[in-house]
């Protein structure tokens, strides 16, 4: 069987409120249309995550709220700035098909890097941009059972290259 993670940074978030926490920045106009243009995106592609592992702050839970999308959601704290190895373990832990995962630079670059067999052919692959999304598909019959290197690439797209943003 197939499995495929979909793999998003948020889109862009607003620092407008220089005194706001962390956690709670929420997006700005242009990550708005980001999150609008992604999920019209995924929808073209027939990419629609029958679940969703969510980063509690406050731009991720916008940017999965902008995408429009119907997959049940957790939103869990141990996704905010989590390093590889935690999205890893996270995403073990996952019973769905499609899963899209969304979290934060610079753990989801470096998870991304490691989880595939080789790299998308895309200029922007190494610095995962904000609302930069991996598509990869795995031949595992069960998430706790993927490893480091064992994705296929199957699609990198970042927000300027979708119309509406």
């Amino acid at each position: 069987m197939t499995r495929t993670l979909i793999l998003m940074r948020h889109a862009k978030s607003s620092w407008n409120s220089p005194d706001l926490d962390d956690h709670a920045r929420p997006l700005n106009g242009r990550g708005q249309r980001s999150a609008t243009a992604l999920g019209d995106w995924l929808r073209k592609e027939g990419l629609l995550p029958d679940e969703v592992l969510c980063s509690s702050s406050v731009r991720t839970r916008e940017t999965l709220a902008g995408l429009a999308l119907n997959a049940p959601a957790s939103y869990l704290d141990s996704l905010y700035h989590a390093d590889p190895d935690t999205m890893l373990e996270v995403l073990s832990g996952a019973k769905g098909a499609t899963v899209l995962m969304i979290g934060h630079n610079p753990g989801i670059a470096g998870f991304a890097a490691r989880i595939l067999n080789g790299a998308p052919g895309h200029p922007r692959f190494a610095d995962y941009p904000t609302g930069a999304t991996l598509v990869a598909r795995f031949d595992t019959e069960d998430w706790s059972s993927i490893a480091w290197r064992s994705g296929e690439p199957t699609g990198f797209i970042v927000p300027r290259e979708l119309p509406g943003v």
